[in-house]
């Protein structure tokens, strides 16, 4: 006997747009929560979009990755709007000018890092002397720290004593400070908890600044869509003062590690290196752990996609000393009773399933049993027979198409790197030419049956492979990819009402 979905969310057409934070203008050296995001959202509402989806808002470390940060609740401080800080004198206009010298074509991840952290910890020590209990209309840091005290405290002690111990991973931190409980107890230096109370603060700009960003994307008819890694960093907040979630062994080193096994993509398979759970201490909790994250994720996000929803299913494990993905096996996890105790903890959330890659009837049940959307991605669906599932002609209504993805190539510069007869499929079954496969992408994808329809700013733009953001496995050269205030002014006055007329058409 089949039971009714958990959730059923998606019941109606919309279309939305793919741009990460990080690749908006500003003066900064990259994006932020500032006028750069406002102006944005205006383009969504003035073109028909009503989804904006972004990637995870976490504070990133070693390689920029937003999928490798140093908490799962923590935002970017990278982030942070600096103009409001300067109008009110915490930043002065010598610093802001040092920041304004910082490319504002790409990210340039190593000048950032040398020149916004001092000038940021100058704005806290200026604040901290004025002895007010809070910034502009931002609520009190007090109430602010009161509801986020499950998470804050602890990530603000890691990052202060990581930077005390020349950020090197917490495993190899002396023994005293490598387990969170214990490290409280330590007679911690006046440096270092100043640089807590720091880390804290950036935490409350962060969020206050995002929660004005999302109300007023909200009045414009605009949900925004986050994401969520299905697994946390080694080297984070989370790992250190929840050791006991985690398969560790007794030094914190993981026991096994995830990734994925080897495909048509990778001989070798994917080698990840995060911490897998010990899901059977996630079960003793009735998994408050995740509970807390998905609510914490819902205070950043209308809409929470789940990375590698596979991993709900099962799990690839690779033990810990291996060099590849090969020798890994996989290990079924709670999957359904993990969502059972989401669903009754947040009964009204917008969760989005990703699910692709190789998907088995186990994990297309567990899928179906959540009621989540999964998805569907057009650069994956030719080449190949008819009975591809991401040609639009199979889609399921409770999906999410998109042109690409963050972690593909632009469809322009993937278009251009594929063999004739790959082109010559794509021209027949879209009935194109393809001198304009963006848009014919972005066409196809809005007439399809999926109710949600996405496609990444930079196919809006017709870019090519040089607007490229990720490429997995890639060491270097990710996450750095940013547009120009006159490229989108450029595509609101020539493709906004063709793009709302399209919309429209298809009932979106």
């Amino acid at each position: 006997m089949s039971h009714a979905p958990l959730y059923n969310w998606l019941t109606e057409r919309t279309a939305g747009a793919l741009l990460h934070i990080s690749s908006l203008p500003s003066d900064t050296g990259i994006g932020n929560l500032g006028v750069g995001a406002y102006r944005y959202i205006d383009f969504l509402k003035a073109s028909g979009l009503s989804v904006w989806q972004i990637c995870p808002l976490g504070p990133t470390g070693f390689g920029d990755s937003p999928y490798q940060c140093f908490s799962a609740f923590a935002g970017n401080p990278y982030f942070i709007d600096l103009e409001p800080l300067r109008d009110e004198g915490l930043v002065t206009d010598d610093e802001y000018a040092q920041l304004a010298k910082l490319p504002r074509d790409h990210v340039d991840y190593g000048a950032v890092y040398h020149a916004f952290w001092p000038i940021l910890r100058n704005a806290y020590q200026r604040f901290k002397a004025s002895q007010k209990k809070q910034f502009l209309d931002y609520g009190s840091i007090s109430k602010f720290c009161n509801a986020q005290n499950e998470w804050l405290e602890d990530y603000a002690l890691f990052l202060a004593l990581k930077e005390s111990f020349d950020n090197k991973p917490w495993q190899e931190w002396p023994s005293g400070y490598r387990n969170a409980s214990i490290a409280r107890t330590q007679d911690l230096s006046v440096e270092v908890l100043d640089a807590a109370d720091g880390h804290v603060f950036y935490q409350y700009l962060f969020y206050a600044q995002l929660a004005k960003l999302r109300a007023y994307a909200g009045s414009q008819g605009v949900e925004i869509m986050g994401d969520a890694p299905i697994f946390v960093a080694l080297d984070s907040a989370d790992v250190w003062a929840n050791p006991e979630l985690f398969q560790l062994k007794k030094n914190g080193q993981p026991k096994a590690v995830a990734g994925v096994p080897p495909d048509y993509f990778a001989a070798d398979g994917q080698l990840w290196g995060n911490p897998l759970y010990d899901w059977s201490a996630h079960e003793k909790t009735d998994f408050a752990w995740w509970i807390q994250r998905i609510q914490s994720n819902l205070e950043f996000y209308d809409i929470v996609r789940l990375d590698h929803f596979r991993g709900f299913e099962s799990y690839w494990s690779v033990p810990a000393d291996e060099k590849t993905a090969r020798n890994g096996k996989w290990i079924p996890c709670p999957g359904l009773k993990l969502f059972k105790a989401i669903q009754a903890a947040c009964p009204d959330a917008k969760l989005v399933a990703e699910d692709l890659g190789v998907i088995t009837d186990k994990v297309n049940a567990l899928r179906l049993a959540t009621g989540l959307p999964g998805m569907a991605v057009l650069q994956f669906a030719f080449g190949g027979e008819a009975d591809n599932a991401y040609l639009p002609h199979n889609y399921d209504r409770n999906c999410v198409v998109y042109s690409g993805t963050h972690d593909n190539d632009t469809t322009l510069g993937w278009y251009r790197s594929l063999d004739a007869v790959t082109q010559d499929h794509i021209r027949r079954y879209l009935k194109v030419s393809g001198d304009a496969i963006a848009w014919d992408f972005i066409r196809a994808a809005i007439a399809s049956s999926a109710h949600l329809a996405v496609f990444p700013l930079q196919d809006l733009m017709s870019l090519g492979a040089e607007a490229r953001l990720n490429t997995p496995g890639a060491p270097i050269g990710n996450w750095q990819w940013r547009y120009q205030v006159e490229q989108l002014e450029q595509l609101q006055r020539e493709s906004s009402h063709y793009l709302r007329e399209q919309i429209e058409l298809f009932g979106r």
